[in-house]
């Protein structure tokens, strides 16, 4: 669990009227602005018990701030020498092609192997510090089982500015899936929590618990019992596409989480009996983040990358057509 301490901040005359960010920045030790805006972000910053969360509001003499600030620990992951699939690399960021079956970051059970292994090794340990206990330079993720385009940071200032365009959904997220049956082109949407009962899995309700997600949903080809679809998100929420598409009895093809009880109706269709056999024993669910679109934090052009489909998915696709 992480452990935090809590530092009482109390404005100055000097810092009357100054922006949040840039008086706590100047008040507290070693901490900068960078840092102070994502403990804004991750609600680590009160005023009396009221939670603060805009760097931009002005402060005045005699108010007082509580900060907490998590304890540095230190990380015993080593670099591992895991070949990477790097689609764009500069001084700032990487864009990597990361392979289903690969974690993005350590956890609990995968303390070897992942994402960030293979990147201590590539950048010896160049990566961004805001997430520096277990995640560094991670600035979002996907599924083990999800292959595809995944940005990285390689210092606090790039993580800071891509953390706000995801904030803002700014980013440019498109994934491609194999999903069962023909949906019809359509946004789906909704609100995802936990699953209060098995804490892996998400829930979807309209209801208004949880954050807000929102999917625009293309069809592309149609197999007749499964179909490739073009999935753009408005939110990044987790297990956003995979929820949705099971929400629209649509389920991604081979998602062990979700939807399993949905797929035995297209095995009725005799016709094609034999792509539902291929189908439903499919390993990992058949979702690729393909296209990924960001503006540079430092040089401020908008950059755009797009992934193939990797082997597994392009065979599976060769048995559906030659069934």
């Amino acid at each position: 669990m992480q452990k935090f301490y809590t530092h009482k901040i109390k404005i100055n005359k000097e810092q009357n009227l100054a922006r949040l960010d840039q008086a706590l920045a100047k008040l507290l030790d070693k901490v900068t602005r960078s840092q102070i805006k994502i403990l804004l972000q991750n609600h680590n910053i009160r005023k009396a018990d009221n939670i603060i969360t805009e760097a931009s509001q002005k402060v005045k003499e005699g108010e007082v701030y509580s900060v907490s600030i998590p304890s540095i620990q230190q990380t015993s992951y080593k670099p591992e020498n895991i070949p990477l699939d790097i689609k764009y690399e500069d001084e700032n960021i990487i864009i990597v092609n990361k392979i289903a079956g690969m974690v993005t970051h350590p956890a609990p059970g995968n303390q070897n192997g992942t994402l960030v292994h293979a990147l201590l090794n590539h950048t010896s340990d160049k990566l961004s510090s805001i997430n520096k206990n277990n995640r560094p330079g991670i600035v979002h993720r996907l599924d083990k089982d999800t292959s595809g385009l995944i940005i990285v940071a390689k210092d606090n200032f790039t993580h800071l500015h891509l953390s706000e365009q995801f904030k803002n959904h700014s980013i440019s997220r498109k994934y491609q899936a194999i999903v069962w049956g023909i949906p019809k082109n359509q946004m789906i949407e909704g609100y995802i929590e936990r699953n209060k009962i098995n804490r892996k899995k998400m829930t979807l309700n309209q209801s208004k618990g949880g954050k807000f997600s929102q999917t625009i949903i293309t069809l592309k080809k149609n197999f007749g019992v499964c179909s490739i679809v073009e999935c753009l998100l408005k939110t990044g929420r987790t297990h956003q596409v995979r929820l949705h598409m099971t929400s629209i009895n649509n389920p991604i093809v081979g998602d062990k989480l979700y939807g399993k009880n949905k797929i035995n109706r297209f095995g009725k269709d005799k016709e094609n009996f034999n792509k539902f056999l291929i189908l439903k024993n499919f390993r990992r669910q058949a979702l690729h983040a393909y296209h990924i679109g960001l503006t540079h934090p430092v040089t401020k052009k908008y950059l755009e990358f797009e992934s193939e489909f990797p082997e597994d998915l392009k065979n599976l696709l060769d048995l559906l057509v030659k069934y």
